[in-house]
């Protein structure tokens, strides 16, 4: 077994191998950059090392740099995580030619099952089933667009070095594609190094299941079952669950036999997660299925296969790499209850599920389910990594319970500093389809205004707000809102717009905006008689109520009012910090509504911003490669109005 063990990676993910190496008595070594120096994965390691700037292509993206350290500290094996290096062929060839082992796969593995064009020839080989498509050599613009016609319209277009929803792109009609087709080659080659692509037939309403197999030296190969992530939002998954639902014996038999032959046919070593795209009836029950890529590394959702098996994947990992035989035959591997896990982002979901950054100046997890984070109270959420504040885990007997707990653990969860997803989760855990499992890959994007509409009680929340920011809520502070004439009326300016309270006495309050009444009692802080115990949070002109899920709000400073990171028709505003990555416009040009001006890449993520009216450019104040801050003002728009257009013709 090794002695000592760097992990090559950061946030909860770096937390989670971290926990077990410590747990096995194996000496572990964590790398950061300069904004981690405070990181809880450095804290936790027995040993940390700063390996350069925040950009990750100067840091965890810098392999040599990584595998120096490696030897200079002694460790003997380097664990890659998932994302940044996890799947990258050169870097698991480097650290063997270094002497070092891979947690992970050969680096021959990783570059055939890496390369979606040469992974879905070899299960097409092996008899596996793949999607109609196009993954040839050939990636001339015209060639490619005339390959998607004939395939049929709508297709995807894949990164065939990719993964996690980078460089992937849905095109609906002939005209969209080549602008779709550069959108989605310059993703991939900023997250990957690679900028080829492949096209696939689109399967519409699918389902997604993946099943993770672990092979050892030893030619032992088997599959921990199934897991359904079929909840996903810019192709990245949100909630996974497992085992998979409305799913017939027969089928799930298919899948994880067609598993087990893909990682025969590569002869694989290690943790892997063989993806299925399925094609639903109309009850989403599964009808048929293909194989979609094989993801060489662990998942981000293997916390749930760990619930219903009882097993720990990184000790396995570890002991693979370290050439003892799995622990465990393919008939001792049970499966028990049912898990689910749902992802907490930084991220605002009524503002196209854009990222969102800030200090965490409150957090409090539940404390009765599995929660694997690597933020903690006063970490910053920053536009340099993924927004990922923790994942949080609940495992049951049935996916009834499973469900009402995940949903338990969400209300209680509190977190202030950043606007996150915490009531959109809530909203798909109450949504019909979800709890019928009768659900596809587009569910969101499709009901996503209903999902909306779904939040409830936002009026009641807002009324605790106004409560809030006057101090009411605190039981010495009330004697002051009194007068001599009666009870004293206070307007109170939030973000979401004006609220009046009227201070009835030290117990209770009358709340009126939008032509709306409220009262609210103190015991149990009870609003039109309903109890609430609601919990809140007042930190400077920031206010937080944790009540059926978590509430942001501000109190307007009219010295100094917010600025608006909103497109405002003449004028490109950047909406959150980041780089810009591409112009697409030069000063002079003529624009219509909808063309895309401007590419920005925050949180490795790129994100276009399209003009709103027609118009012409009047300044272009970023070059590419500059870095920006939320609400910069990028491009300057003169308004192309009806009587010039008329004049011209």
């Amino acid at each position: 077994m090794f002695k000592k063990i760097l992990v090559a990676n950061r946030g909860e993910i770096a937390c989670r191998i971290i926990d077990t190496i410590n747990k096995l008595g194996i000496k572990s070594v964590a790398v950061f950059s300069d904004v981690d120096t405070n990181a809880k994965h450095v804290e936790l390691a027995n040993e940390a090392i700063n390996i350069g700037a925040a950009r990750a292509d100067e840091s965890y993206l810098n392999g040599d740099k990584i595998i120096k350290v490696a030897l200079k500290v002694g460790a003997e094996a380097i664990h890659p995580g998932y994302g940044f290096l996890s799947e990258n062929a050169d870097f698991a060839k480097a650290i063997e030619l270094a002497g070092l082992s891979f947690i992970g796969p050969s680096s021959s593995s990783i570059e055939l099952m890496g390369l979606k064009d040469k992974s879905k020839s070899l299960m097409a080989q092996s008899n596996i089933p793949v999607l109609p498509g196009y993954d040839g050599k050939n990636q001339n613009d015209n060639f490619l667009a005339s390959k998607a016609k004939k395939i049929g319209y709508p297709v995807i277009i894949k990164a065939v070095a990719g993964g996690g929803g980078k460089g992937m792109r849905m095109v609906e009609y002939d005209y969209q594609f080549l602008e779709s087709l550069n959108s989605a080659r310059s993703e991939a080659l900023n997250a990957f190094g690679d900028n080829r692509i492949m096209i696939e037939k689109y399967v519409p309403k699918p389902r997604h299941i993946e099943v993770q197999i672990f092979g050892d030296q030893h030619e032992n190969i088997v599959h921990l079952h199934e897991r359904d992530c079929s909840l996903q939002r810019r192709y990245q998954k949100i909630i996974e669950e497992a085992p998979a639902s409305n799913i017939s014996e027969e089928i799930r038999n298919n899948l994880l036999q067609a598993a087990i032959a893909v990682g025969k046919a590569v002869n694989y070593v290690g943790a892997g997660t063989v993806e299925f795209i399925c094609e639903c009836r109309d009850d989403n029950s599964i009808k048929d299925f293909w194989f979609m890529e094989m993801n060489t590394r662990l998942q981000v959702e293997h916390p749930i296969t760990e619930m219903i098996t009882g097993l720990d994947l990184v000790e396995w990992q570890i002991m693979v790499a370290a050439g003892k035989t799995l622990p465990l035959k393919q008939n001792e591997i049970i499966v028990e209850g049912h898990s689910i896990e749902a992802r907490l982002y930084a991220e605002d979901p009524s503002n196209q599920f854009l990222p969102t950054i800030g200090l965490i100046n409150h957090l409090s997890f539940p404390s009765d389910v599995r929660v694997d984070s690597g933020v903690r109270v006063n970490d910053e959420i920053t536009e340099f990594y993924d927004p990922l504040i923790a994942k949080i885990i609940v495992h049951s007997s049935n996916r009834q319970l499973a469900i009402k707990e995940i949903k338990e653990a969400l209300c209680s969860l509190e977190v202030s500093g950043v606007v996150t997803n915490i009531n959109f989760l809530l909203t798909l855990f109450n949504h019909k389809s979800f709890k019928k499992a009768q659900f596809d890959t587009q569910l969101i994007e499709r009901e996503l205004p209903i999902f909306s509409k779904e939040i409830k009680d936002y009026d009641k929340i807002k009324a605790l707000a106004a409560i809030v920011a006057l101090d009411l809520s605190l039981e010495k502070s009330v004697r002051v809102g009194f007068t001599l004439w009666g009870a004293l009326k206070r307007e109170v300016r939030l973000n979401t717009g004006s609220v009046f309270v009227t201070i009835l006495d030290i117990n209770n309050f009358l709340i009126d905006f939008n032509n709306k009444k409220y009262s609210v009692r103190r015991d149990g802080w009870t609003i039109n008689n309903e109890i609430t115990n609601a919990r809140f949070i007042k930190l400077g002109r920031q206010i937080s109520i944790f009540y059926k899920g978590s509430w942001n709000f501000s109190l307007v400073d009219n010295l100094n009012p917010e600025v608006d990171t909103n497109s405002r028709g003449d004028k490109i505003v950047a909406p959150m910090p980041g780089f810009i990555k591409a112009i697409s416009v030069n000063t002079g040009d003529k624009i219509k509504e909808g063309e895309s001006l401007i590419v920005q890449e925050a949180m490795k993520m790129e994100h276009t911003l399209v003009s709103e009216i027609d118009g012409v450019v009047k300044s272009i104040n970023v070059r590419v490669n500059d870095q920006v801050e939320a609400g910069t003002v990028l491009i300057n728009i003169d308004e192309f109005r009806q009587k010039q257009k008329e004049n011209e013709e």
